[in-house]
């Protein structure tokens, strides 16, 4: 498989060359830890005209945001939330506990019950209004206290957030299949918005390890092709060229692999990936980063400015997102 028909098979798999409006359900998860950011990974592929539909779906509980993979923040589907939290929702857990400890917590249960108790007794409420449930129950709540507790309640299963509001998740979800049929639901569904890949790439993208990304994919076995180390969804063949999108900062086009050089040339390399966990907005065509992009003031500001013409439609619809 050459360069150029695997990056495009990839755009074409992430929706960067059809528009679609089961995007979220099509990718599986969308890292949301910046919300304004998955609005717009959302708008880049068809599946919302304004940041309110998606806002709409968090409401009417169609779309949740929970800590899934890797122990971020993602929106999903509210059908998978489920299976994805009993495979990935309690991976940081052991972290969150030793980090309070740290922060002098001795007893988080203390606080995640004035968390869990609030959200009960008063229904869905932010981070500010916890807070002070938590201080008033006489748990420590400076600095990181309080998202650590978040975090660690979610990992139970217990909470999730509904937009700016944390919420009990209570019994909607149903229970989750067992682990071997979600191990092979996850590698399905991974190849249908990221192959081809390798099992590598689905292990670093779900933060589950390489036996259980092996595992997943050998249970589909009957479903994939090969090409070497990489997998994909039998019978999905080359890709056309996807056109000039503006793909937001954790875009799922750059997040989705244990490599994003099939995207990101070197000369481009830091300023998309500056360290400290940060991708920043990107232009990309035909699935190729080609420059990157900022928005102060409202006005989209393309580097380089030469990139202008071939992305202006993008900036029209960015800038009236």
């Amino acid at each position: 498989m050459t360069a150029d028909d695997l990056r495009r098979r990839r755009a074409a798999a992430q929706l960067l060359g059809e528009r679609a409006g089961a995007a979220v359900e099509h990718l599986l998860a969308v890292q949301a830890q910046d919300l304004r950011a998955a609005r717009l990974a959302l708008r880049a592929r068809g599946a919302a005209s304004s940041a309110a539909d998606v806002d709409a779906e968090l409401r009417d509980g169609s779309l949740v945001l929970a800590w899934l993979l890797r122990g971020t923040l993602h929106l999903v589907a509210s059908e998978d939330y489920a299976w994805l939290h009993a495979l990935t929702g309690g991976l940081t857990a052991t972290t969150n506990r030793r980090r309070l400890a740290r922060l002098g917590v001795a007893d988080p249960e203390r606080g995640l019950k004035a968390i869990e108790g609030a959200l009960a007794a008063e229904g869905p409420l932010d981070r500010a209004a916890l807070t002070e449930r938590v201080r008033a129950a006489g748990v420590p709540a400076e600095g990181q206290v309080v998202p650590h507790l978040l975090s660690l309640s979610a990992s139970r299963g217990t909470i999730l957030l509904t937009g700016e509001e944390f919420a009990l998740t209570g019994d909607r979800f149903g229970p989750p299949p067992d682990r071997d049929a979600a191990l092979a639901e996850l590698a399905r569904r991974y190849l249908r918005g990221h192959g081809p890949a390798t099992a590598a790439d689905l292990a670093a993208w779900s933060g589950l390890g390489l036996r259980a990304a092996r595992a997943g994919l050998s249970a589909i076995g009957g479903e994939i092709v090969a090409d070497g180390e990489l997998v994909d969804l039998a019978g999905r063949g080359p890709a056309a060229p996807s056109p000039a999108r503006l793909l937001p900062a954790f875009d799922p086009y750059l997040l989705g692999w244990k490599d994003r050089s099939f995207a990101v040339g070197a000369a481009l390399a830091r300023r998309v990936h500056p360290g400290g966990g940060m991708i920043r907005a990107t232009a990309v065509d035909d699935g190729l980063v080609v420059g990157t992009w900022t928005m102060p003031g409202g006005r989209v500001v393309l580097e380089p400015a030469g990139l202008g013409s071939a992305f202006a439609v993008e900036v029209r619809a960015v800038e009236h997102f």
